[in-house]
This record gives structure tokens, sequence and C-alpha cells, in this order.
């Protein structure tokens, strides 16, 4: 089974997010790469698979300060040498997808082929809205859901990663849909003869009939690709479509059998054929102490998380794996022996503690949980 970590990138403990404006001291920002650092060469060093990190912009706050996608990256990159990197996910209503394209590509060569990546649709309005490609796309959430700007954001979001996986695939490639077309001028103004005779997709009389990627992709045909925080059906069917691993943290086993169930079914009619099992990623929200009431008592500062951030954005509770390692590995047992999954993920709650804190915990899981799996 593989093990992976997923961390907010938070600034602040408790007390400092209360005190407001967290984002603004860069002090805490030092302390919070400095910390991530640490996280991760724990989690390489002790056989974990991988780390992912969101993207979200404007963050004063310091609730979830994780920016640009591809310099996190860079940064845990550079800091380890086996751990994966999960760049989870590019929003797509405020990108390029050749844009996107490219830096998953080039992420994957500076990572040494480490890379996973996930494309989601965009919750928080307050930096969507300011950094949109399209004035008439939105962000979306429980305000607005089922509504027509609802339909738009996810026709945009499909056409989106059709474009970034044919991008990532292809080595030239053209394209029309409802929102992007490829190449949008098939004219170059001036003769330009290296792109007829050292190139491909355009023309000695300099017509562009093609346009591609460079470079290409290290994995083939891309790397891993990953749904965002999966709680819907229709969702998972769409990832199926590709061989996206949705991730899902839930304890409503009934509902991540069915999940799982749809995904299998749907998978071979898009040519796609993954183990039994595969279907998807399970997991949870992790603090593991020695006894169950330690870990609870370190859970409230992540709940008082929940309640204050995520809540607000219309986010329930996830699946909470909190508890001694034997209380944990008693959660994973069970929904394993459900769902069959091969890959877990912990939600840790990465500045809201310490990285002594964050560490203590995993290495409790390290070396009383995972060899139960492995």
């Amino acid at each position: 089974m593989k093990f992976d970590l997923f961390m907010y990138c938070t600034m602040g403990r408790r007390d400092e997010l209360q005190a407001g404006l967290a984002g603004l001291n860069n002090d805490y920002y030092q302390r919070m790469l400095s910390e991530i650092r640490e996280i991760a060469q724990f989690a390489d060093q002790n056989n974990w698979y991988g780390i992912g990190h969101p993207e979200h912009h404007l963050q004063v706050e310091g609730f979830e300060a994780s920016n640009d996608l591809g310099l996190m990256a860079s940064w845990i990159a550079n800091a380890t040498e086996r751990l994966r990197v999960i760049s989870c996910g590019y929003v797509s209503t405020t990108h390029n997808p050749l844009r996107v394209a490219e830096q998953i590509a080039t992420l994957d060569h500076m990572t040494g082929g480490r890379l996973g990546f996930g494309i989601v649709r965009g919750y928080q309005h307050r930096w969507v809205e300011q950094l949109k490609i399209r004035p008439e796309l939105a962000a979306v959430g429980h305000w607005n859901k089922d509504t027509e700007i609802d339909a738009l954001n996810r026709r945009f979001f499909e056409e989106f990663v059709e474009v970034v996986l044919l991008a990532l695939t292809s080595n030239t490639f053209s394209y029309e849909g409802e929102f992007w077309k490829f190449p949008n001028d098939n004219k170059n103004p001036h003769l330009h003869t290296v792109y007829s005779e050292y190139g491909a997709g355009v023309e000695a009389d300099m017509t562009i009939n093609e346009i591609g990627i460079a470079p290409r992709p290290i994995q083939t045909p891309h790397p891993p690709l990953y749904g965002g925080f999966t709680m819907s059906m229709s969702t998972a069917l769409f990832w199926s479509q590709y061989g996206g691993t949705p991730i899902v943290l839930s304890d409503k086993l009934d509902f991540c059998e069915a999940l799982w169930k749809t995904y299998r079914e749907e998978a071979p009619k898009h040519g796609i054929e993954k183990p039994r099992g595969h279907e998807a990623a399970w997991g949870g929200i992790a603090v593991c102490a020695e006894t169950d009431a330690e870990a609870e008592a370190q859970f409230e500062d992540m709940a008082w998380f929940w309640e204050k951030w995520a809540k607000q954005f219309g986010q329930g509770m996830p699946l909470k794996l909190v508890g001694s390692p034997d209380t944990i590995s008693r959660q994973i047992d069970e929904a394993h022996k459900a769902l069959g999954f091969d890959e877990i993920f912990f939600l840790i709650p990465q500045g809201i503690h310490s990285s002594d804190q964050i560490i203590s915990s995993l290495d409790l899981i390290t070396t009383k949980v995972m060899p139960r799996f492995n």
C-alpha cells in the first residue's frame, strides 16, 4: 500500500492565526517552508510514497498559503530524493491549459520523474474571481450548486483537462472546443524557416496547423493524475475516463463502495484498466499519538481550523484518522477490506502543529501502522 501525506500549507499555529494577518508575517512563512522541508525529508527517509499540496492565492490570513504549485513542488523536490510530489491541483478556471501542461512536463523533469498532479474546479471565490481566465467563469460551491454557473464551470473544467492531457501525450496537436481553440491563429506573420524545417505543425508558407509543448514529460504517458478531494459520483465518473485517481476522505464505506464500483464499471468503456481496488485513493485527517485520548486532545486545534476555514466553504469534516496506532490501523483495515485501495492519504495539521509534533505522529504511523499493511 502507498502511504501519502497531504498538507494545506498553513503559516501559523492557532493563536497566531487568531491574531490576524498571519499570511503577511515573513517569519511565519520562513518557518513554514523550513517545517515543510523537515516533514518531507522525514517522509522521504521513511518510505512514504508522496506528499500533496493544493493551489490557493491571496492568503493574507495564512490559513492556506499554498500559492504557486510549481514553486512549492520545486521546494519539496529539492529537499527530497525519492518522495513523490503531488501537486493537486491546478485550478482550471485560473489557468491556460497549455501553460499548465508545460509546467507539469517541466516539473516532471525537475523532480526526476517524481511528479503527480491534479486538476480541480476552484471553490474559493475571493481569489478565483481575481485570477480567473475568462470573465464568465466563477468559483463553485454550496452557494451556486446546480446552477448554470456550476454547469459552465464543469464544462470548462472538463475541456481544460482534455486539453492538458492532449498536450502532455501528443508531440503536436490541434484542438477546437467550446472554450479553447489551438492553434488560435493559423498564419505566422513572417517567414521563420526553423519552424518548417526543424519543427512540426507549420507549413513552409507559415500556415500553423498544430502546436506542441516542450519538454515532453519523463513519465509515460504523463505523471500520475489525481482528482482533488472527491465526494460525488459524477466526479468519479469523469476521472474514470482518464484513469485519474480521485482522493476520497470518507468513513461512509457504503458510499465509497458505490463510488469504487461506479468507477470500475465506467473505466473500461474508455479503454482504462486498473486493478480492482485501485480505482480511488482513500484517507482522512491524521493525528496519531500513543493513546486515543492524547490524539483527540492534539486534534482540537485542527478541529478549530476546520470549523473556521473549511466548513465555511461548505466542506464537512472528513474521516478522522485520529487515535493510537491500533485505532488507526483498525480503521484502515476495515476500509481496506471493503475497498481494497492501494493508496491512502493522511491530511496532516501542518502549520497548526509544529514539525516536531507532526513528525512524532508520523513516526508512530511509520513504525506501528505501515508495517501492518506492507
